[in-house]
């Protein structure tokens, strides 16, 4: 089986699951023609097909409950219950049972990929070995959630940086287009219990991401 028969199968499966925007597809199939990195980050379940025949050893290890999806622009910030800004991986749409190493060798050859596509100015082998270290830290250390405003200041200017300003992130999102049809009314009552007040009016839009 080829990229092209797993993705046909793939897209198959998910259209049984949920509804699929045909316009979204193809966007997402020019999306994943870009670069090695973009392809990789839009295909988890061709992964999950070949690492098992890639990696046999690393596929034998241990399982643990991992992110399944593992890259490095799978991280990110948000504010916690308490409102405090807090940096981890943000993306935990694949989760699943899996060897401990799926994750790390995902993430590790989506640095490589990413400094070879120049979306990660770190050199390859720097950030391989950060990432390693970082995981031996951990397990030794009982590793918890990073809470900006209480260490790794350096992390915290850049989350808090001209890049990410608030003004011109909430201009995107309120220029989206609001959805073609109302959602199910369970989702929209989610949707409003998530929000930090009751009773406060929203709207939902079409969103592109990823």
């Amino acid at each position: 089986m080829d990229i092209k028969q797993a993705t046909k199968l793939y897209e198959e499966w998910l259209s049984r699951r949920m509804p699929l925007i045909k316009s979204d597809l193809a966007w997402k199939h020019q999306r994943m023609s870009e670069s090695p990195f973009s392809l990789l980050r839009a295909t988890c379940y061709r992964w999950a097909q070949l690492w098992p025949e890639v990696c046999p050893e690393l596929a034998a290890a241990p399982w643990v409950l991992g992110v399944g999806d593992l890259h490095v622009e799978n991280f990110g910030t948000w504010r916690d219950g308490e409102g405090r800004l807090v940096w981890g991986v943000n993306d935990f749409d694949e989760a699943c049972p899996i060897p401990y190493t799926t994750d790390l060798v995902r993430l590790t050859v989506s640095a490589r990929l990413a400094f070879e596509s120049k979306y990660l100015s770190s050199d390859a082998d720097a950030a391989s070995e950060a990432i390693l270290t970082g995981y031996k830290n951990a397990l030794d250390k009982g590793e918890q959630p990073l809470v900006l405003a209480e260490s790794h200041r350096w992390l915290r200017d850049l989350a808090m940086s001209d890049l990410r300003d608030p003004v011109q992130y909430w201009d995107k999102l309120t220029g989206l287009p609001a959805l073609g049809k109302a959602p199910p009314p369970d989702v929209k009552k989610a949707l409003g219990q998530a929000l930090p007040e009751s009773g406060l009016s929203f709207r939902i839009v079409h969103r592109r991401a990823g």
